[in-house]
C-alpha cells in the first residue's frame, strides 16, 4: 500500500511538470501492486479468523496486544486510504473490521464470568478508539461504531457490577417495580421488600466502596472508569428511589421508613466516590 502510495505521487510530480515518458511504466506498476496487495491482506484477514485464541489469549482484561496490532493495521490503512486509495479499500477496510470483531468476541468467550467478558470488551473497545482518533477525521465512521459497542459494554459491565454488589435490591427493583412508579410488574408486600430494604442499609456504604475500588483498578482509561462509575451510580440512585417509594405504597410500610437510607446521603456518599476516582 505503501508503494501504491508512493507511485501515486510520483505520478502526480510527472504530471505537474508534464512528463509523460513514465506514464506507462508507473500505471503498469499500480496495475501489479493491487492485486498483488488484496491477496496479502486477504492472507491477513484469514489468519485472523484461522488463528487459535488458547494460545494467543492472555489471562486479563486489558487491551490485548493482539487485538491492538489489528487496531492499529486498520488506523493506519484508513489513513492510506484516504490519501490514495480511491476507494479501493472501503469493502477490505470493512472486511478487516469484521475480522476484529470476531476476533475479540472469540477471546472475550475465554473468561469465565459475564461481567469480566464485557469489562474486556469495554477496554478493548476503548483502546481501538484512542487508536482511531490519532488516525484523524478519516477513521472518523470506524471511530463511531466502536463508540457503540463501547456504550453496549458499558451498558452491560454496570448491570454485572450492580449485581454483583446490590443484587437483592436490583433484583427486587426489576422484577416488581416499573419504571414510572405507577404500576407493578408483581404486586409486593411488605415481607418481600423487608429483607430488600434492611440488607441495603446494613451493606451500601462498604458495598460503593468496593464496586469503587474494582473500577479503578479493572479499567485501563481512567475517562472510561470515570464513566463506568457515573452510570453505574446513576442507575444505583434511580433503582433506590424506586424501592423507597415502593415501601411508602406498601401497606405496613411505614416500619421501615427507620431502616431506608435517605437519598439525600445517597447522593453525598456516591458524589464523594465520583470526585475522588
Amino acid at each position: 500500500m505503501l508503494m501504491i502510495c508512493i507511485i501515486k505521487k510520483h505520478q502526480l510530480v510527472m504530471s505537474n511538470r508534464r512528463l509523460p515518458c513514465l506514464d506507462t511504466y508507473l500505471d503498469k506498476a499500480v496495475i501489479y501492486l493491487w492485486p498483488r496487495f488484496k491477496t496479502v491482506f486477504d492472507m491477513y484477514i484469514n489468519s485472523s479468523y484461522q488463528c487459535d485464541v488458547k494460545v494467543l489469549w492472555v489471562d486479563g482484561t486489558h487491551p490485548n496486544h493482539i487485538v491492538r496490532c489489528y487496531v492499529e493495521f486498520t488506523a493506519s490503512l484508513v489513513q492510506l486510504n484516504a490519501e490514495c486509495g480511491d476507494g479501493q479499500l472501503d469493502m477490505s477496510l470493512e472486511r478487516l473490521r469484521l475480522a476484529v470483531d470476531d476476533l475479540l468476541v472469540r477471546f472475550a468467550q475465554k473468561f469465565a464470568t459475564p461481567k469480566l467478558c464485557h469489562l474486556f470488551l469495554l477496554n478493548n473497545y476503548d483502546m481501538s478508539i484512542s487508536i482511531l482518533k490519532e488516525a484523524g477525521d478519516d477513521a472518523k465512521k470506524l471511530q463511531r461504531y466502536f463508540e457503540e459497542k463501547l456504550e453496549s459494554s458499558l451498558v452491560s459491565f454496570v448491570d454485572e457490577l450492580l449485581i454483583e454488589y446490590f443484587g437483592d435490591l436490583i433484583k427486587f427493583v426489576k422484577s416488581h417495580i416499573s419504571e414510572d412508579l405507577i404500576s407493578y410488574t408483581e404486586r409486593p408486600n411488605i415481607a418481600d421488600v423487608e429483607p430488600v430494604v434492611k440488607n441495603f442499609a446494613v451493606k451500601w456504604k462498604t458495598a460503593l466502596e468496593l464496586m469503587h475500588n474494582e473500577v479503578i483498578t479493572c479499567c485501563s482509561n481512567l475517562v472510561s472508569g470515570m464513566a463506568i462509575l457515573k452510570a453505574a451510580m446513576a442507575q444505583l440512585l434511580n433503582d433506590y428511589n424506586r424501592l423507597s417509594e415502593c415501601v411508602k405504597m406498601i401497606p405496613g410500610g411505614s416500619s421501615l421508613n427507620r431502616h431506608l437510607v435517605s437519598i439525600t446521603s445517597l447522593s453525598y456518599e456516591i458524589r464523594k466516590y465520583s470526585r475522588t476516582l
